[in-house]
């Protein structure tokens, strides 16, 4: 078992890693619209979409895969009606790759976020 982190992506803001990877697996915990730095990101549902996106390929890049080597999405929302909007972002990070996927809305993310997202993918 390995243990992922990168500054390219935030830190943990609790006792748990930006991910793991087991055998060649990587489980990446959630990432919502936070910078490198910590910061929230303003701005709309999308805006924090991309960022989570960036977030995303950071960690992955670091364990060794890529959105492409994704096999599987968990996405977290905090209005079922900010869907088309997510889903329209989300489509441009997996356009011709579609991992399987699973969307939940929630009561409350971290940090008051509008859009939290896990994945698991295959490590090169």
């Amino acid at each position: 078992m390995r243990t992922v982190s990168t500054n390219q992506a935030p830190a943990a803001i609790g006792p748990y890693s930006q991910g793991i990877v087991v055998n060649n697996l990587f489980y990446s915990s959630g990432q919502i619209p936070l910078t490198p730095e910590g910061m929230m990101v303003e701005g709309d549902v999308q805006a924090q979409t991309h960022q989570v996106f960036r977030n995303l390929q950071a960690v992955l890049k670091e364990a060794g895969a890529s959105l492409e080597s994704v096999v599987k999405a968990t996405v977290f929302i905090k209005n079922m009606d900010d869907f088309g909007s997510i889903n329209e972002v989300y489509g441009e990070y997996f356009s011709s790759h579609k991992p399987a996927r699973s969307c939940v809305e929630v009561a409350k993310l971290p940090k008051d976020a509008l859009v939290e997202i896990e994945v698991i993918a295959l490590v090169k």
